[in-house]
């Protein structure tokens, strides 16, 4: 028979250079199987339970916690150790009743934040693409691959801010100047700020966003960049 779904292993030393595990005990350590995040920005919630998170000291706990329903990621209860875990998603772990949100934070675009359980049901979503439809419907795609049907005209790089694990949606974020972002890759993941301009692109150079950290503005990609609020945050996005 073919084999599906590629190698579920990994070689510690080939892991994406953020994760925060120890390189030198065995040779192979989970890899995230293909689901709402790329392998290269995502974790396996193995790895999450048990190097990030160190509620299970090994995977014969991961597989036990989570065959037993003890774990469940935006809502939603996960069975498979190598789901990938990736931007804004939320863990919850059901025993202590302790819920993380993944945030971009110093320069590492994967971090688990513990959060108030009053948020653990709601998630900001980037919107990637944009088609219309029938009935004078919009098809939207959010960047967890997620994708709904609405009569409301929304623009591709804005932000909506869901509630799950029944869809729907609470409030919604423009890109534009003035608003609050937070960086989610590079040397710069994790900084917020505010936009000051919005730059068009060109064949050769990508939009870009000029934003307002603090003393300094620094000129990004918009692919990187996530609106969160207009004068702050929607929901708890830092420490």
């Amino acid at each position: 028979m073919a084999k599906k779904g590629g190698d579920k292993r990994l070689k510690r030393q080939l892991a994406p250079r953020f994760w925060r595990i120890n390189r030198k005990s065995s040779r192979f350590i989970l890899n995230s199987m293909p689901g709402p995040h790329t392998r290269k920005f995502s974790y396996p919630i193995g790895v999450v339970l048990r190097d990030l998170l160190h509620v299970c000291s090994n995977i014969r706990e991961v597989k036990r916690s989570l065959n037993r329903g003890l774990i469940s990621v935006d809502g939603k209860m996960i069975h498979n150790p190598n789901f990938p875990i990736g931007l804004m998603d939320t863990v919850e772990i059901k025993p202590s009743n302790e819920f993380y949100r993944f945030v971009p934070s110093k320069g590492i675009p994967l971090f688990p934040i513990k959060i108030n359980s009053n948020e653990k049901n709601l998630k900001l979503e980037k919107i990637k693409s944009k088609v219309s439809s029938k009935k004078n419907l919009y098809q939207y795609c959010l960047h967890d691959g997620r994708t709904f049907l609405s009569k409301e005209s929304y623009n591709v790089n804005d932000t909506c801010l869901i509630d799950l694990p029944k869809f729907g949606i609470k409030n919604h974020v423009q890109l534009k100047e003035g608003c609050t972002v937070i960086v989610t890759r590079g040397e710069n993941a994790g900084n917020i700020g505010k936009v000051e301009e919005i730059k068009t692109g060109s064949f050769s150079l990508p939009k870009r966003i000029l934003v307002s950290m603090g003393e300094k503005t620094v000129e990004l990609p918009i692919d990187i960049v996530m609106a969160i609020g207009v004068d702050s945050s929607l929901i708890q996005v830092s420490k």
